[in-house]
């Protein structure tokens, strides 16, 4: 049976104007397809959630047969102006709620722009260190290679396009194989010891 990918997140991960086809989560089952990895990618995401809105909703958002969730909240944050530790509260919760139902993490990071200034650095923080204290797979930076790139974003220059949704999934796929692929040896190393 295929694992079940959730993608739990915001408009990125909903596909923000973009047909269903071109968005993050069939995309990313794409890019997984192309290094061998068959799964099924199951996109949670909802246009302007912040992490708060991603942790009131997670009991009815991930898929109940979801064998590693990816966790993208961030922006949304950022463009608030949430205080840093907030989100890495919200983030721990999540992250807690997933591994206590034996659900793998992904988490993908976000950056603040250059002129975001000290509390930029803040909150860049944030994910480095959750990621370090929770030992975490990790994706640093999800708009990795299309932030600021008009050729991969839409007019509203804050979303990406089909090119930079594909961008951001070929960067996203080996960050979740490698996950995946730890899941099934911590799996089978269980089962072996029985």
């Amino acid at each position: 049976m295929k694992p079940v990918i959730t993608l739990l997140g915001d408009s990125i991960s909903a596909g923000f104007g973009l047909r269903p086809s071109e968005a993050l989560p069939n995309q990313l089952e794409i890019a997984l397809a192309g290094l061998g990895v068959d799964a099924t990618v199951w996109g949670s995401g909802v246009s302007g959630d912040a992490s708060a809105d991603g942790l009131r909703r997670i009991a009815r958002a991930v898929h109940r047969d979801t064998a590693l969730c990816v966790v993208a909240f961030g922006g949304n944050d950022l463009m608030q102006l949430v205080a840093p530790d907030r989100t890495e509260a919200n983030l721990t919760a999540i992250i807690e709620w997933l591994e206590a139902r034996d659900i793998a993490v992904v988490l993908a990071g976000m950056r603040a722009p250059p002129w975001a200034g000290v509390y930029g650095l803040m909150f860049d923080q944030t994910f480095a260190r959750l990621s370090r204290r929770r030992g975490l797979h990790v994706y640093p930076f999800l708009l990795e290679g299309v932030a600021l790139t008009a050729r991969y974003n839409l007019p509203d220059r804050i979303h990406p396009n089909a090119e930079g949704v594909k961008v951001i999934a070929r960067g996203l796929a080996p960050v979740v194989a490698k996950a995946l692929a730890d899941r099934t040896a911590f799996d089978d190393a269980g089962r072996t010891s029985l």
